[in-house]
């Protein structure tokens, strides 16, 4: 029995990632659009564009508007925003 190249491989998936706040500063851009393979969580795209940039836990994320954690899944398609934690005074 052979496998479907979809099952041997992982697709390509798009998601798109917002930066807000010092975040925006710090990568130099407000978003970005993902094509890449072996996205499945929050994490993963984190791991992927912030490039050894380790204030993992300084940064709050979304999924589509939602609050999110780290573990969450990522679907193609889907928004994904980083922000620092808000203040308020």
């Amino acid at each position: 029995m052979t496998q479907s190249n979809s099952q041997m491989y992982e697709e390509a998936m798009s998601v798109k990632v917002l930066y807000f706040a010092s975040l925006k500063e710090l990568f130099g851009r407000s978003e970005q659009q993902l094509n890449i393979d072996g996205l499945k969580t929050v994490e993963d795209v984190w791991k992927h564009v912030s490039k050894g940039y380790d204030v993992s836990q300084q940064v709050l994320y979304s999924v589509n508007h939602e609050y999110a954690q780290a573990d969450s899944l990522v679907h193609a398609g889907d928004e994904v925003a980083f922000f620092p934690p808000v203040t308020g005074g």
